[in-house]
């Protein structure tokens, strides 16, 4: 297996377990390290558990793991939660004011801090989190400067004294630990390359702004509330349009109002808000205007578990809207995929028509993760499709908004270029934009209508490429996943081909178009199928199930 370390800090919301997980998250990148940092964290503002885990290491970490190699309680309730995940080798920096330990399992060392010794808590009431940052990091074989140069960014807004202060006591933490602890057996080593590390609510609104996005609205809901943090901040410098919206459903009709008159909009929301949405998707497509709708997922139903990740939302992105349309549905692999994925989506959208609908979730939403810059396009190759915005001569009035086309694309022209003029309205309608039931309901205008805007499925399936096996192909197990659990199953085959079953993964990265002959072409051959997915019901192997009538051997489904 490939070498890590993992760090969990746990605590109560309001303790400050986030500014350590960026210390250490700095610290490990600028090592030259790949890190993969999850925060699980309770739906209420202050109190509630919280733990926070990083793991890092020479080669990519694609998932948080499921052990830890350093626990830093925060307070008893951590302590007692956590120090079972401890096995040998392992330890637990804690504040011997305050927390009491357990049993531990043999070989872990426990690492008492004298916190009232080596620091005045009454002027820092967290100073037990630089202490234990400062152990920590020393144990680990890194030295003190680059704890210090990062304590200075950290702090520099609150002024050089709280930079001194916050630097004394980290040293202080560094040289107990130094004298006291015994140093892990694998210090972090450091390497010549340079990571940055971003959250996938951070890469898709980037991404969104790489791909010519003019126009971005939400209304904050987690976990796709950090789009919209991350385009409020710099949407006068990219030049994009943002606004928070009363609703879902005023968000959706606005978005799609900005991509009728010409921009690319784009919008995100959860599960919930998804819901409100659903009527103006079906407008989107019915006036062929394309839009690209980002919904990240969380545990269901109704509020749920608002704060926890799940794949449950499939089934409703699926049936979004009433009536046939056609549509794209494409769920990001991991974070940095979360930044390509998005141009991707607007392209089909543009040149389609059609809605776009980007299906992430709470893990890759608001996990973070160390990314080569090279792997991101900022500057895609971006095709508006047959946009018209141009006068292109006199067209007396011929101009046909929805002309029936054997593509089923209509040359789209925006609102107010010469000679152009349209109508475009939620009804069924005729070629020239006039609806059919202002006449009499016309049942083979409806047909032709119908039949023009599905034949673009035909098109938008030759457009995206077939999922593709990764592992040996006549391997005795295959795993099967989508989305975000492409990290956890890459690791699980690694494993398994460790203690000799060979094992190899499916991961499926477009669900609509799913190009299931491609899928049956690739599994029939497959000795032991199993599905993994993250709902009750297991939601992607209903819908395989239903396209191709193809029944794994097994599943293992998580819903907790």
């Amino acid at each position: 297996m490939k070498k890590t370390f993992a760090i969990g800090i746990g605590g109560a919301a309001g303790q400050g377990v986030a500014t350590p997980g960026d210390i250490f998250a700095k610290i490990f990148s600028r090592r030259g390290l790949h890190l993969n940092a999850y925060n699980a964290y309770q739906s209420i503002i202050r109190g509630g558990h919280t733990f926070l885990t990083i793991r890092t290491g020479p080669e990519k970490v694609t998932n948080m793991g499921d052990r830890i190699d350093l626990l830093i309680p925060l307070n008893q309730d951590s302590m007692d939660r956590h120090l079972g995940l401890l096995s040998d080798g392992a330890a637990c920096v804690y504040n011997a004011d305050t927390i009491k330990p357990g049993v531990v399992a043999e070989g872990v060392q426990l690492c008492p801090l004298p916190v009232s010794k080596l620091a005045d808590i009454t002027r820092n009431k967290v100073a037990q989190n630089t202490l234990a940052v400062g152990a920590a990091l020393s144990m680990s074989g890194v030295g003190f400067q680059a704890l210090e140069e990062v304590l200075a960014e950290q702090f520099k807004k609150k002024g050089e004294a709280v930079v001194t202060e916050n630097v004394g006591i980290a040293r202080a933490g560094y040289e107990y630990a130094s004298a006291n602890f015994q140093p892990f057996a694998w210090p972090l080593p450091i390497t010549e390359n340079r990571y940055a590390v971003m959250s996938g609510n951070i890469a898709m609104a980037m991404g969104g702004a790489a791909a010519g996005v003019k126009f971005y609205c939400a209304y904050p809901m987690s976990p796709s509330t950090g789009v919209l943090h991350w385009m409020a901040s710099h949407a006068r410098k990219a030049g994009i349009m943002v606004r928070q919206v009363e609703d879902e459903i005023g968000v959706v009709n606005m978005a799609i109002g900005a991509a009728h008159a010409g921009v690319r909009a784009m919008c995100a929301t959860s599960g919930g808000g998804f819901a409100l949405m659903t009527e103006g998707l079906g407008l989107s497509a019915m006036m062929e205007t394309p839009v690209v709708v980002i919904d990240c997922q969380r545990a269901g139903p109704s509020t749920g578990v608002p704060t926890k990740t799940e794949q449950g939302d499939l089934w409703q992105m699926l049936g979004a809207a009433f009536g046939d349309y056609p549509r794209v549905i494409a769920c990001p692999l991991d974070i940095g995929d979360s930044f390509n994925i998005i141009a991707e989506v607007f392209n089909l959208a543009d040149r389609f028509q059609c809605p776009g609908i980007v299906l992430s979730d709470l893990l890759l939403s608001e996990g973070r993760l160390s990314v080569d810059p090279k792997e991101l396009n900022f500057e895609p190759v971006i095709d508006r499709g047959e946009l018209i915005t141009e006068p292109e001569g006199d067209r007396n009035g011929g101009y046909k908004r929805y002309k029936i086309t054997m593509s089923g694309i209509s040359p789209r022209a925006i609102p107010g270029v010469a000679g152009y003029t349209h109508t475009a309205a939620s009804d069924e309608h005729d070629e020239d934009g006039v609806l059919i039931s202002d006449e009499f309901t016309n049942p083979t205008k409806r047909r032709a209508m119908m039949e023009k805007r599905m034949r673009k499925a035909v098109g938008i399936a030759a457009a995206v490429p077939p999922p593709e096996l990764w592992g040996p192909r006549d391997a005795d197990v295959t795993l099967i996943g989508w989305g975000s659990t492409k990290g956890v199953i890459e690791e699980a085959c690694e494993m398994l081909n460790e203690q000799g079953i060979s094992a190899n993964q499916l991961q499926i990265r477009w669900l609509v178009p799913l190009h299931g002959e491609a899928i049956l072409e690739i599994l029939k051959s497959a000795r032991h199928t199993i599905i993994v997915e993250n709902n009750y019901s297991g939601q992607f192997a209903r819908y395989l199930r239903s396209e191709t009538s193809f029944v794994p051997d097994g599943h293992i489904r998580k819903y907790d």
